[in-house]
């Protein structure tokens, strides 16, 4: 498929879909729209001992308890829905970690980087196959900023053709234009560190400042690194894990500070999430290591499979037994949780592979994606500071799974627009942030956005309590059953999300 042919297509439709009808009743005057990205949240972090100007932010405005991570529950993928407001399906940014043979032919990319974000955009003729709330905006007069304390490429997709608005980061500005003013107005970057506090200060002085003074956007994506780059190295319920958690409240309190001090906090539409949730690693899945057995020599002497994060991609043509093999190596893995391949030909959410679910159960079907997408295994247990979720990934702690502690995340909001005072349990996910801004705007979302419309979160949208929500699952297993498992879905309003996995052995 020419990816590029159809990113222009989608774009395309996206801008004819805001030329007429998709105009809705415009907002009052003068809204703004603040989405705080806080990295790595848990909801058993938002507590009133730990964050106490989140939870009154939350006290003010609305609690959603049922919020969800894109799959895989990883940075850059959850930047790019909450960009598009549409799955990797779509928007085909599939992991942190990319493989993308024209890009580079032998090994996966790091989509933290930006510049290997650009090397992606130039060699594919787009990073990201669905259209971007920047570019929707721009073609109505409208814009996005990004600022951010994390990685390059995180900032870089949450607007990245700078369409219209700016992105804001201490290893870059765009539109170049604007570098001189940034260093004037908040000097040199300062150096990362754990807690981040430095960095995540100077995000924020970047909206309070040159946002809010120069740029004057619609809509702002402000990522904050912390608690994610603490937490990895760390650990979850760390000292300096929970006070990098404190820190970062204190930024948002002083945000709504700012805000109120201006008299700008009763026209602004403030909206706290997350990006993934968080586990504890135990360190026994090497993937890499499991698949390596399988790889053939190519031509030029490196090996036919490569493995990029949770993904197995086969460089030369599909071959289906190899495939099914490896399948059944992985089944065996205790360390192995949930396995994904593509769809089968039977009805429903099973894999081509007996035992595995199909991509489109993780919403991951693209023509980037490899043959295989592996989620590390999960258990309740707690770690020493008594919070519960272990994975077995590498590393102290992390996310990426498709466990219910990396999938489950927080939002919060609070604004003229939203709900006072409430509690909602109906599911919804990052997905969802930038059809509903798009409404808060008066504009219609293009058919590429596959989130929804939050409405029980409007004022004059139905109450929380009055949208029904079913809870299903979908088991599939081997054939001698050693290997089964099972997915969990809650669905409200015509859209289903994944709730987590789960695999029996015996």
């Amino acid at each position: 498929m020419d990816l590029a042919r159809v990113a222009r297509w989608v774009v395309a439709a996206g801008v004819i879909a805001l030329g007429g009808a998709a105009m809705r009743a415009q907002p009052p005057a003068g809204r703004t729209h603040l989405v705080i990205v806080v990295d790595g949240l848990r909801p058993d972090y938002v507590t009133p001992d730990v964050m106490p100007r989140l939870v009154r932010l939350g006290r003010r405005g609305i609690v959603f308890n049922a919020h969800h991570s894109v799959l895989p529950t990883v940075t850059r993928v959850n930047a790019a829905s909450i960009a598009t407001g549409a799955y990797p399906e779509a928007h085909g940014l599939l992991g942190n970690t990319v493989f993308v043979p024209s890009a580079n032919p032998t090994r996966g990319l790091d989509t933290g980087s930006r510049a290997n974000l650009d090397t992606i955009a130039r060699s594919e003729g787009r990073l990201l196959t669905a259209p971007s709330l920047g570019e929707i905006l721009q073609s109505a007069g409208r814009k996005v900023l990004a600022v951010g304390s994390g990685t390059s490429g995180a900032a870089f997709l949450l607007n990245h053709t700078v369409a219209g608005g700016a992105v804001l980061h201490q290893e870059f500005t765009l539109p170049q234009q604007l570098a001189a003013r940034v260093l004037d107005k908040l000097g040199p970057p300062p150096p990362g560190a754990m807690p981040n506090a430095a960095r995540n200060r100077r995000a924020v002085d970047a909206y309070l400042t040159l946002g809010l003074d120069e740029i004057h956007p619609d809509v702002t994506f402000m990522w904050i690194s912390d608690p994610d780059t603490t937490a990895h190295n760390r650990g979850i319920g760390a000292a300096s894990t929970r006070e990098s958690l404190a820190l970062v409240d204190a930024e948002i309190g002083r945000i709504e500070d700012a805000l109120s001090s201006r008299r700008l906090l009763d026209r602004t539409n403030v909206v706290v999430t997350s990006d993934h949730g968080f586990s504890t690693h135990t360190g026994t899945l090497r993937l890499a290591e499991l698949v390596q057995p399988f790889a053939r020599t190519m031509p030029d002497g490196s090996p036919d499979i490569v493995v990029a994060e949770g993904a197995v991609h086969f460089r030369a043509a599909a071959d289906p037994p190899r495939v099914a093999a490896i399948v059944t190596a992985l089944q065996r893995r205790p360390e192995v949780g949930a396995i994904f391949t593509r769809p089968g030909p039977r009805a429903g959410q099973e894999g081509v592979v007996p035992g595995t679910l199909s991509f489109g159960a993780a919403r991951w079907s693209h023509p980037r994606a490899g043959e295989i997408l592996v989620s590390a295994n999960w258990t309740r247990e707690k770690n020493e500071a008594g919070y519960e979720g272990k994975t077995t990934q590498s590393g102290v702690a992390g996310h990426g799974s498709s466990s219910p502690h990396d999938i489950h995340i927080p939002m919060i909001a609070a604004g003229p627009d939203l709900r006072e005072n409430a509690v909602s349990d109906v599911p919804t996910g990052n997905v969802d942030l930038a059809p509903t801004l798009l409404r808060l705007m008066g504009l219609e979302a293009p058919a590429t956005m596959t989130g929804r419309v939050i409405e029980e979160a409007l004022r004059n949208g139905p109450a929380p309590a009055s949208v029904r929500i079913n809870r299903t699952t979908e088991t599939v297993k081997t054939a001698d059953g050693s290997y089964e498992l099972t997915a969990h879905f809650t669905t409200a309003a015509g859209h289903t999300y994944l709730d987590f996995t789960e695999v029996r052995r015996r």
